[in-house]
């Protein structure tokens, strides 16, 4: 095809998409420009995460269907900003009257599926911020489409995971100059939506061990726009491997079925459109039912025995810690995220069916006729899968609950323990007692007596060799006796009273408090890591994408 010259206004905004999102030509109440400076701000200040420098990492998967060159499938996977400028059919030319022009090379395809990703969904997108904005800005996507990015780039753990939204906007009658492009094959009539969804894999399996097992909540971002007069189709989809990319090829590729994938007249684009977007929601709805039971298995695991296992004397029983309540809060926080999802999943796609609801009753959508009987089909199959999210989260509810009651039974157990303990202190200390009081006892009998057999034994009584009967009596040893045993027992008096003083001084200073030992410190800040959380199992909460 020949290069055909675009509108001046399209021209400059292409030029300028360095300023995404400030320079869309829609506007609507939610795009003033305050909203807009803030958006392109926070753009700049997550750029150093969220896109890749290095341009060996550069790739940005494309699948055009029915362009405009005939050709069926049209796939390629770009490297470099170039080429895909290239792709998109924008050349950058010197004129007179200006400094440059764009200048269109090539149509629209009926349908253009552009995908970005990472190696998961915690790692830098594989392109550039360059390469982003002229994505955006060429198919001059809404700036909510960058709400919903900022839950990829590099991070150590996800730190948006509960983040669910749907955003629209519906251009029917009355759109911009700077939209219709017939050279492009835009009429300027459209809608677009941007929503999120978040779904849930078995990364790793072991098969000897289920408390091995890793599971990981993924999430995915899907912009769609739809041209309700010339039935272009636009896909944006972001997610942290190639999984989606993968299933739409499947979804579009010769063996699919021929209505998921015919965009020969604009009702045939709508309905490959719906087709596509029952994809994402299945996809949404995978091993969740897995996920839960596996959640079921590995609390039932753990603490089953503080349900049906023994306490009484005599038979053997776990002995509880504080690590225990730990554990348990642990398995609950993972349960309340997979009610969130799903909640969150079951709101999306409610706001999805209510979109094309309120689409076929607008009196402007030229397609509300024909397709009338697609949308409700469509919209019964997803209401099918919401009343899906909501037995799995009725189930993840019982699941919290069950925790909650095995906490406190667990507390119980403890309690129990201690006041046990406590008991066999207190036998302990009345055994104690009584030997103490034997000991005293045996003491105030002997006493007299070996006080009586020490004195005797010195030198102040003689009884042998001694020519008195009588015995002898000597002054002097008895004045040496006590002047040696006085002064001696005072010095002793006074170190046990000094040092009395200096443990009640220390007790009230609080440095007498137990420090614990060097061993237990380690495994404390062993425990308390944010990567290791179970005793079972280093990596068992490590969530990767």
């Amino acid at each position: 095809m020949s290069a055909t010259g675009l509108p001046l206004e399209f021209q400059r905004v292409v030029i300028g998409s360095r300023s995404y999102p400030k320079n869309i030509i829609y506007r609507s109440i939610d795009t003033y420009q305050k909203s807009l400076d803030k958006a392109a701000t926070r753009l700049t200040d997550r750029e150093w995460d969220l896109f890749e420098d290095s341009p060996t990492q550069w790739e940005i998967p494309i699948r055009d269907l029915n362009t405009a060159c005939g050709k069926e499938v049209d796939k390629y996977n770009i490297h470099s900003h170039g080429k895909l400028m290239e792709w998109l059919g924008i050349n950058t030319v010197s004129s007179s009257a200006v400094s440059t022009a764009t200048v269109g090379a090539k149509k629209d395809p009926k349908c253009r599926f552009i995908y970005l990703y990472g190696m998961h969904s915690r790692s830098k997108l594989k392109l550039t911020r360059d390469m982003l904005v002229d994505i955006l800005t060429f198919h001059q996507v809404m700036p909510a489409f960058l709400e919903f990015i900022y839950v990829f780039g590099q991070q150590s753990e996800p730190t948006d995971l509960q983040f669910n939204g749907f955003r629209e906007q519906v251009v029917l009658t009355n759109p911009p100059t700077g939209l219709v492009l017939p050279q492009l094959g835009r009429s300027g009539r459209h809608f677009q939506m941007c929503y999120n969804l978040k779904g849930v894999a078995l990364t790793s399996e072991s098969k000897g061990d289920i408390m091995r097992n890793e599971w990981s909540i993924r999430p995915v971002m899907i912009h769609h726009q739809f041209d309700v007069a010339n039935g272009n189709t636009l896909w944006i989809a972001v997610k942290g491997n190639l999984e989606i990319q993968q299933r739409f090829k499947a979804l579009t590729e010769k063996e699919a079925r021929a209505q998921d994938k015919s965009f020969g007249t604009t009702d045939e684009c709508f309905r490959s459109s719906l087709s596509a977007q029952l994809m994402y929601c299945h996809w949404a709805t995978e091993d969740w039912r897995w996920y839960i039971k596996w959640l079921e298995m590995a609390v039932d695991k753990e603490h089953i025995m503080a349900v049906f296992g023994p306490s009484e004397a005599g038979y053997a029983h776990k002995t509880y810690t504080p690590r225990d309540i730990q554990d348990l809060q642990i398995w609950e926080e993972r349960t309340r995220q997979v009610i969130m999802a799903l909640e969150g999943n079951a709101d999306v796609m409610g706001a999805l069916v209510a979109f094309y609801r309120r689409l076929a009753q607008d009196k402007n959508f030229p397609l509300k006729k024909t397709c009338s009987s697609d949308i409700s089909t469509f919209s019964l199959q997803v209401e099918n899968i919401i009343g899906e999210f909501g037995m799995h989260i009725k189930r993840a509810e019982f699941l919290v609950r069950t925790i909650s009651d095995r906490r406190q039974l667990v507390i119980q157990h403890l309690q129990s323990q201690s006041a046990a303990r406590a008991e066999r202190l207190s036998r302990s200390m009345e055994q104690e007692q009584v030997f103490m009081l034997i000991i005293t006892v045996v003491t105030l009998i002997f006493l007299p007596a070996t006080f009586v057999s020490t004195f005797f034994s010195t030198d102040i009584v003689k009884y042998q060799g001694s020519d008195n009967p009588g015995g002898t009596f000597s002054a002097v040893a008895m004045e040496r006796w006590l002047q040696v045993t006085i002064p001696l027992t005072v010095v002793t008096c006074g170190v046990a009273g000094l040092g009395r003083r200096w443990m009640l001084t220390k007790r009230e200073n609080g440095d007498d408090q137990e420090q614990p030992p060097r061993l237990w410190n380690l495994l404390k800040t062993h425990c308390n890591s944010p990567i290791t959380l179970l005793p079972f199992h280093n990596k068992s909460f490590q969530t990767k994408a």
